[in-house]
Formats: structure tokens, C-alpha cells, sequence
């Protein structure tokens, strides 16, 4: 058996174990002293995890992927009504700028009244929510294939892009810039949250603020430049000029974008623990992320709106999204990297409770500039914040390295529901008329309380009754499950190397 001897630094000596007690399989494990050993007899040095060149250009190429392709899965089917305006359907990330694209596309006569423009948003974010599960399987089943998967997926998009700009119809743009990249992004999107969760262990809370908050940093300033781009040239040239720049910006890094762990030549999976679907707590998260999917999006949705018909120019109503953006930055960094210090239902009862107290107050009592700056910014931190907690909920049910992928793909669908639903439930939240000294306006009251109730219904239930989830309690690969399951070796208290 290979022996581990340790001075200033760890070193390995490498020996093969004798024939009959050879595996036929290959399957790697990880302990966290950054040794990978290979079930036919060879300890093997991996590369530091939680720091290191490495770790962090896979970290910097999967914000980039984050920041131009998605920008984080949020809601792009908007209600196809007579009072969406330009400034609402500002979002974040290309494929959450759509609703841009949806503005210029209902002032086409070719296009002009089709209610079906609002399905190539919904099937762009419906697919990578919904086949989130499928796609973790795969993954999970293919590991030494997930570069590959990103090869793959990674032109799908571009394609789409591409293929969408020589349409004319909407049943074509459904296909190409709806169900084609979204598909295409699924694909990429999975490999890549399984690279992050190998590099990234102990600091895995950070990891994934950095990548959500990707949103925040692409939402300051894509949406208008795509606007621009749309007056200036039309659809065809900026649909090709946006692939052509997805292509050069994110390409490139695409050879960043490896496995910690040396892959197997053999893959053989264990089945699926589903044990933590009997725990309250996953059934508490599940709800809570259906909640988020429901309310989260209104702000950034009406909130210009809300601006000018209490008198606020457009260019402020901008000026608001702009600042939420701004901060859901900082609250997306915050809470993840919180996250891996700090009990996780607390963070996540923090986040909620802020929010609620911004929307009831700082909203719906707004009467000029001031009070929805402040709602801004706060909605943006602490709500937004959230986003980076659902890597940690499946650390917190279960120390099953497996578990922890299985349930961020169910809490990706729930969240998927909730922000499909919201669509068709805005129509139905605005009442007739203004009244500036009204609350919410008068005309966004309900909009107002549906938002703040959907925080309060986290407030309703105490995490801190679920028991003590405190930061880091998975130690393990998400991927990689022999031996972890097993009794711990005297090493793995050690924490990764820097």
C-alpha cells in the first residue's frame, strides 16, 4: 500500500499493489489531503483544492460562462401585456436579456401582436431548469466525458445564436434562439457545477457566490449594450454579433475547464442514494426555493415602471436596476462566502427576513427617489443573496458526496416552477389606476404584497428547528462517492492544501 510521510509538505511514494488484490474498475476517491487513489493500487498527487492557479481558473472561466451565456437561471417568460416596457424587461446575462429582445421583436410588424414571442424566453430558461435532473444524471454517469459535454454544448448555443438570425417567424426563433441555446446551455452548465464542486470543497460557498454573482457584474451593462445594438443594426446583425462575441469571449477558457480528479478509464456508478428525500429539511428547502422562484423576479420586472408613474424619469427607473444589480454583486458574494463559516439556516432566514422588511417598507411606501434606492439596494443584497445558498442546502441534509448534486438539480426545477408560474400570476397582480399617495402606488399594492408574502413564507418555518447546519459538512467530491462512504482515514481532518 502506498505510504503518505509528512514533513513541511506532504509527499507521496508510489507502489502498485500485487496482482490479486488488483480491482478490474477505476473508479478515483479524494481525501482531503489532495491524494487521489486509484482502486488498482496507485496513490496518485492531485492538485490543491480550495486554492491554487488551478482551482481558480476554472472558477474564472465558469463566472465568464455564468456572465455571457446565463448569467444565472432566472425567469426570461414575460406576460405578453399591453404595459411591459423597455426599461421592465431590462435583466441579467445574455440569455436573461431576452426580454429586450422580446420589446424590439413586439415593435416588428412582422411579429407585431404574437403572443408566442414570450414562449422563446420560456423555452431559452425552461430547459435548463427542467432538465436540470436529467442532465445531472448524465453527468454523473459520463464523468470522464464532461469536457466533452462542454465541447459539445458550447456550439449548440452558438448555433442557436447563429441560426436564430436568418429567421422570420416566431415558430423559428422558438426553435433556434429558445430551444436550441437553452438546450445547448444545459449541457454546459452541469459539467461545469461538477468541476467547481472538485475544486472547490471547503470554500465551496465562495465558490459559488462568485459564479452567481456573475449576474450582477453582466447586468450592469449587457442589457443596454444589446439594446443599442437592436436601434442601431436590427436583430439579424446583433443576434450574429452577440454569438460572435460569446464565442470569443468564453471559448478560449473552455481548456480551463477540467476535473480536479485524474478521469477513470472504466466508470462504474453506484445508484443513487434517494434517502434524503425523507428528510424534513430537503422537503423545507424545496419550498423555500419554489417561494424564491415565485416572487424573486418582480422587482426587476416592475420596478421601472413603479418609478415613472410616481413621476420618476425612465432614466432613473434604469438607474434602480443598475443599483440592484450592484448589489446583488455584494449579496451574492457575501452570502456564499458566509455560507462556508456561518450555520446556513440563519443565513438563509437572514436573507428572506431582509428582503420582506425591504419590500413592505422601502417599497411599498415609496413615494419619490430615495426610499427605492434603498429598496434596491437591500432587495438586491439580501434577496438575491439566496441564490447562493441552494450548493449548501444538500451539503446540509446529508454528508453523501452524491447527495449534493441530486438535490441543487431538484432545488434548479423547483425553482424553475415557481419562476414559470410567476409569469402568468403577474398578469393578474396589477390593479387599474395610480394613486401616488396610495400604497404600492394603488396599482402595484398587490404586486407589492406578493413579493413581500413570498419572503415571509421562509420566515414561517425556523430552519433553526431543523437542526444545526453549520458551514462545510460535506468534506467529499459530489461525483466521486467509493470510500467517502466509508469510516474516514486519520488524514482527512487536515483540510485541503493552499
Amino acid at each position: 500500500m502506498a505510504t503518505v510521510m509528512q514533513s513541511d509538505a506532504i509527499e507521496l511514494e508510489t507502489h502498485e499493489l500485487p496482482l490479486s488484490r488488483r480491482q478490474n474498475v477505476t473508479q478515483q476517491v479524494s481525501d482531503s489531503t489532495g491524494n487521489s487513489i486509484n482502486h488498482e493500487g496507485v496513490v496518485q498527487q492531485l492538485k490543491p483544492a480550495d486554492g491554487g492557479i488551478a482551482a481558480w481558473k476554472v472558477l474564472f472561466a465558469a463566472f465568464m460562462f455564468e456572465a455571457m451565456m446565463w448569467g444565472k437561471l432566472l425567469s426570461v417568460s414575460l406576460p405578453p401585456t399591453q404595459w411591459l416596457t423597455r426599461q421592465r424587461l431590462y435583466r441579467k446575462g445574455f440569455s436573461v436579456s431576452f426580454g429586450v429582445f422580446q420589446n424590439y421583436y413586439s415593435k416588428l410588424p412582422e411579429f407585431h401582436n404574437d403572443r408566442n414571442i414570450t414562449i422563446i424566453g420560456t423555452m431559452a430558461s425552461g430547459v435548463p431548469y427542467l432538465g436540470a435532473p436529467f442532465m445531472a444524471i448524465v453527468v454523473r454517469r459520463y464523468q470522464r466525458y464532461r469536457q466533452y459535454m462542454i465541447w459539445i454544448g458550447w456550439p449548440i448555443c452558438v448555433i442557436g445564436l447563429l441560426a436564430s438570425s436568418f429567421s422570420s417567424s416566431v415558430e423559428a426563433l422558438i426553435v433556434t434562439q429558445g430551444l436550441i441555446y437553452g438546450f445547448g446551455f444545459l449541457i454546459i452548465y452541469w459539467p461545469i457545477i461538477s468541476f467547481i464542486n472538485e475544486w472547490w470543497i471547503h470554500r465551496r460557498g465562495m465558490a459559488f457566490g462568485v459564479i452567481t454573482c456573475a449576474a450582477g457584474v453582466s447586468g450592469i451593462a449587457m442589457p443596454f449594450i444589446i439594446e443599442s445594438l437592436l436601434e442601431r443594426y436590427g436583430y439579424r446583425i446583433t443576434l450574429r454579433a452577440v454569438a460572435v462575441g460569446i464565442a470569443i469571449l468564453t471559448g478560449p477558457l473552455i481548456p480551463f475547464l477540467k476535473g480536479r480528479l485524474p478521469p477513470s478509464q472504466t466508470s462504474v456508478v453506484t445508484r443513487q442514494n434517494w434517502s434524503f428525500a425523507r428528510s424534513p429539511l430537503f422537503w423545507v428547502y424545496s419550498i423555500a426555493n419554489i417561494a424564491q422562484g415565485l416572487g424573486f423576479f418582480f422587482p426587476s420586472l416592475f420596478l421601472p415602471s413603479y418609478a415613472t408613474s410616481i413621476g420618476l424619469s425612465a432614466r432613473q427607473g434604469a438607474l434602480l436596476l443598475a443599483l440592484m444589480s450592484f448589489a446583488q454583486v455584494l449579496g451574492q458574494f457575501s452570502f456564499g462566502l458566509l455560507s462556508d463559516k456561518v450555520n446556513l439556516n440563519n443565513l438563509l432566514l437572514l436573507s428572506t427576513m431582509g428582503a420582506a422588511v425591504a419590500t413592505f417598507t422601502a417599497w411599498g411606501f415609496a413615494r419619490d427617489f430615495a426610499p427605492l434606492i434603498v429598496f434596491a439596494l437591500l432587495f438586491g443584497f439580501f434577496a438575491y443573496g439566496f441564490n447562493s445558498l441552494p450548493a449548501r442546502m444538500g451539503t446540509a441534509i446529508s454528508e453523501d458526496p452524491t447527495v449534493a448534486l441530486a438535490t441543487f438539480s431538484v432545488y434548479v426545477v423547483c425553482q424553475g416552477f415557481g419562476n414559470v408560474l410567476a409569469g402568468p400570476i403577474s398578469a393578474g397582480l396589477l390593479t387599474d389606476g395610480v394613486r401616488k399617495d396610495g400604497y404600492g402606488a394603488w396599482r402595484y399594492k398587490t404586486l407589492v404584497l406578493f413579493t413581500g408574502g413570498y419572503c415571509s413564507v421562509h420566515d414561517l418555518t425556523d430552519y433553526r428547528k431543523m437542526g444545526n447546519v453549520t458551514a462545510a459538512s460535506s468534506e467529499g467530491i459530489w461525483l466521486h462517492p467509493p470510500l467517502l462512504m466509508q469510516e474516514k482515514s486519520p488524514l482527512s481532518g487536515q483540510g485541503s492544501p493552499e
